[in-house]
């Protein structure tokens, strides 16, 4: 599979723009690790619950993985996918893989065997590298049984397992120890010159929103851009310490856990899985001092606060994504953290940050708006022809600017018809803009439910429950839930002849089908039909309102 360049995107004079404006910049991920290496060698960059790595340990463990991975047939522009926890290990082995010139493929650890087949496949990954038993699944093992459907998938690397299956190798079998100058210079000659920033950096699926993610390709300047820019509005320095409870390997963790603190000289404290308490605990433990995460996060941060027992004054910004923030969560949060800004942010897997907030902006902006665009971009709201509507009014969130992804992989056609003629990228996220630019996501043409900031397509698990048997007919939406925002609600139509399944049936059934937990139903509505238009289409609206009224009925 050919991957599109950074030309098959960007005109050269846009190129030589984003260059000139310091969008864009000459140096790669692994030449930032390097740089900060020699500036400050002993600073702890990385930090989770038992590991830590400062900025030289950083950059040489990677050249010495670089070097095995090379030696296991990895090179320019060949896959190598990631599903662990969020450890400090994947800074290790994205600064590996970016130093070969080999495009990293991250898999949040949530997915199972449905998607990440997918992606493996879509992808053409040709190395894995993954855990073996994390929270009862066993990672190892699935990627060993994709193995036989995906040949291309020659190598399975287990880290920090207790045991590696037969058929796969253990990560400490992979790095090359580099122990004097000449073993440097012979490593840095067999590894290769790698690539340039603006050459295939990472393949990131987005939650996915139709019945499949999209692989959306980032070059490492597309990614980087998001992370200087951000820095610019949220006053990033070298003493920042930033806090990730999101998944490292997907775009939120990636950019502002790893590229963020990176290229500003900071530190990143991960979270391997999200406790309110415990996140306090780490927050004064690791002196953290920004987090961007989904809205529900801080929710329960607050609802769990004790200022006798927790500190948080070291946190100067709370950055929430994914869900508008209730005003009252706002204020909330102000007088639990006088001195912590609550800010608002609206971001996509393929353009990393269309709107957000600043520490210098009006806090009641967050109350308001998802923000407005990020310096030198551009943010429009379109009608369906592409073309701007009056402030005000209601349209598709579209983006231009120096963070577009470069392609869906495998997808030409659905890359091309995201694209206005003048080149914003449409979102498919419906929103309105203010006379000042500041928007406001209102609504999404997309069929998704977003479920604790995890975009969760239908589409696929209504695929999935069509071909069981007992399913006559069956439509999912999305139900409110105070902590998640979202969850999953099914409404189903028995097939003829047989009796109505159990929400625990179902359960089970899209489990054992490879579907992520996070995605399954979680309440069941058994009904005779479904309500539809005179052309057949399901009127969600009209079951999205009965679900909400119902719940409603019971909290009254």
């Amino acid at each position: 599979m050919a991957l599109a360049t950074v030309h098959d995107r960007y005109s050269d004079e846009e190129i030589a723009r984003f260059y000139e404006q310091g969008l864009w910049q000459d140096y790669t991920l692994f030449a930032a690790v390097r740089e900060q290496a020699e500036a400050q060698p002993d600073k702890v960059f990385g930090t989770d619950s038992t590991t830590s790595v400062t900025y030289a340990e950083l950059r040489d463990r990677a050249l010495e993985l670089a070097l095995g991975l090379v030696r296991r047939g990895i090179g320019v522009g060949d896959r190598v996918a990631v599903q662990i926890p969020s450890w400090t290990d994947f800074f290790v082995i994205s600064a590996a893989v970016a130093r070969i010139g080999a495009v990293i493929v991250p898999i949040m650890p949530i997915y199972r065997r449905d998607e990440v087949g997918y992606i493996v496949g879509a992808a053409e990954v040709k190395l894995a590298i993954t855990t073996d038993h994390y929270r009862g699944f066993d990672h190892a093992r699935l990627f060993l049984d994709l193995r036989a459907e995906h040949p291309g998938l020659e190598t399975v690397v287990v880290l920090r397992g207790s045991g590696v299956p037969a058929g796969a190798i253990s990560y400490d079998e992979l790095p090359v120890a580099i122990a004097s100058r000449e073993e440097l210079a012979a490593a840095e000659a067999e590894i290769g010159a790698g690539v340039g920033p603006d050459e295939p950096f990472v393949i990131v699926f987005s939650s996915g929103t139709t019945s499949r993610p999209k692989g959306c390709l980032h070059t490492f300047n597309t990614m980087a851009c998001g992370a200087r820019l951000l820095g610019r509005g949220w006053g990033y320095t070298s003493d920042d310490v930033q806090f990730g409870p999101s998944p490292v390997t997907h775009t939120t963790g990636l950019v502002t856990s790893f590229i963020l603190p990176l290229v500003h000289g900071a530190a990143s404290h991960l979270m391997e899985q999200w406790e309110p308490r415990e996140g306090l605990e780490r927050i004064a433990k690791f002196g953290c001092t920004g987090c961007v995460s989904a809205t529900t996060f801080l929710q329960m941060v607050l609802n769990v606060y004790d200022p006798d027992v927790h500190d948080a004054s070291s946190m100067r910004f709370w950055v929430s994504a994914g869900a508008p923030i209730p005003g009252s969560f706002v204020r909330s949060a102000r007088e639990q953290f006088p001195e912590m800004k609550v800010l608002s942010l609206y971001g996509r897997t393929e353009n990393i940050t269309t709107t957000f907030c600043t520490v210098e902006d009006d806090p009641e902006r967050s109350i308001t708006s998802d923000g407005k665009a990020l310096p030198l971009q551009e943010v429009r709201i379109v009608d369906e022809q592409g073309a701007e509507v009056p402030r005000g009014e209601e349209g598709d969130i579209a983006y231009r600017g120096a963070m577009n992804c470069l392609e869906y992989i495998n997808q030409p056609e659905e890359t091309a018809v995201n694209y206005t003629a003048d080149g914003f990228h449409r979102s498919g996220d419906l929103g309105s803009m203010d006379a000042d630019g500041y928007v406001r996501v209102t609504g999404r043409l997309k069929d998704i439910v977003i479920r604790g900031g995890l975009n969760i397509s239908v589409r696929q698990v209504e695929d999935l429950l069509s071909a069981h048997p007992a399913v006559g007919d069956i439509a999912v939406v999305g139900m409110p839930d105070p902590k998640m925002g979202e969850k999953v609600c099914a409404y189903l139509v028995p097939a003829s002849g047989h009796e109505a399944l159990t929400l625990e049936q179902i359960r089970d059934y899209l489990l054992g089908e490879g579907l992520a937990i996070q995605k399954v139903p979680e309440r069941l509505e058994i009904v005779g039909d479904l309500p539809t238009t005179a052309t057949g289409k399901i009127q969600k609206h009209l079951l999205r309102a009965d679900i909400a009224a119902k719940l409603e009925s019971v909290d009254a």
